[in-house]
């Protein structure tokens, strides 16, 4: 018996990779992969910008409260009148005889390295029985005060405590005898918009306010009034310079 073998022809099987259709899957698959990669890498820039800006940034506390005392020179200053500059307030008295003389010494270091026409102190006296303009004249001529921007205020006392409740910084009660000339050593930044800012400590949390205070310690955590260390004058200066930019 003869058996025919017949000729079986099997099915081509060409390479994939050179149709065109898989082509555009290739690319398809490719780009689901690049996309969220670079979405990824963008995200994390971003991250790292926004955390580098948000450091470098000023936080802005609130408006400055609204203020009309009289300076050393018997004029009337508002806080309108500061508008345009970048200021410091603090609350103090002439015969103070501890913290006081450290804060002015700090203003005026900062004074010297601003050298900015710019640039303005606001000093408000909580005993304004004793620091009269006269008084405060005097007062600003003894620590070398140099710019005319430079006000040292005086007022009502009661006007004066309101204020520095506005502000949140402690002022002693007036009618406390033991307490009415105490005060605190923080200072207020302002800027040109009349807005109270401050930078970020290192946990990311704004400080509210300078010490005007000196430190046994760089990090400023034990005041002393014969401390060598005063960072937060630093800080003010590195601020100051931000914001006059």
């Amino acid at each position: 018996m003869v058996f025919a073998v017949l000729p079986v022809r099997m099915n081509s099987t060409k390479p994939l990779k050179n149709m065109p259709g898989n082509k555009k899957e290739n690319k398809s698959v490719k780009s689901r992969i690049i996309i969220p990669i670079a979405v990824i890498a963008l995200i994390f820039l971003g991250v790292g910008f926004g955390m580098s800006y948000f450091k470098k940034s000023l936080y802005t506390v609130m408006k400055v409260p609204d203020f009309k005392l009289t300076d050393q020179n018997n004029k009337k200053v508002t806080n309108k009148d500061m508008l345009g500059k970048v200021y410091l307030v603090e609350f103090f008295f002439s015969k103070c005889p501890t913290i006081c003389p450290i804060m002015n010494s700090n203003m005026r270091a900062i004074e010297d390295e601003i050298n900015n026409p710019e640039f303005g102190i606001i000093s408000i006296s909580i005993d304004p029985l004793n620091d009269t303009p006269e008084v405060l004249k005097q007062h600003a001529k003894r620590i070398g005060v140099k710019s005319p921007n430079w006000h040292f205020l005086t007022g009502d006392r009661d006007y004066i405590g309101n204020l520095a409740d506005r502000f949140n910084i402690y002022v002693g009660d007036e009618n406390d005898e033991g307490e009415s000339l105490n005060h605190s050593g923080m200072i207020a930044l302002v800027d040109q918009e009349g807005n109270i800012r401050c930078r970020y400590n290192k946990d990311n949390m704004p400080i509210l306010y300078y010490s005007g205070l000196n430190y046994e310690d760089p990090e400023g955590k034990t005041t002393n009034l014969t401390g060598k260390y005063h960072p937060d004058r630093e800080k003010l200066i590195e601020d100051i310079k931000k914001l006059l930019k």
